[in-house]
């Protein structure tokens, strides 16, 4: 089913629907638009995170422990 035809499916239920049912499917759409909108926003704070050199100084530090430093060996 294309797009097109869904909207146009979703439409023709809606306008059938009585008021409080509507409003609940306007709920509903508002929720999955704001969860698609936050895993778009936490998709796009990942890429940033993984391309920046905020922490590549880290890959460059020494160790400061060795296994030889524990207590005990498992």
């Amino acid at each position: 089913m294309t797009r097109e035809a869904i909207i146009q499916k979703t439409l023709k239920t809606l306008s059938v629907l009585p008021d409080e049912k509507a409003e609940e499917v306007a709920d509903f759409a508002d929720y999955i638009m704001k969860k698609y909108e936050n895993d778009l926003l936490q998709k796009g704070i990942q890429i940033i995170v993984e391309h920046s050199d905020a922490f590549s100084f880290l890959n460059d530090e020494e160790d400061l422990y060795s296994v030889e430093d524990t207590k005990e060996k498992h």
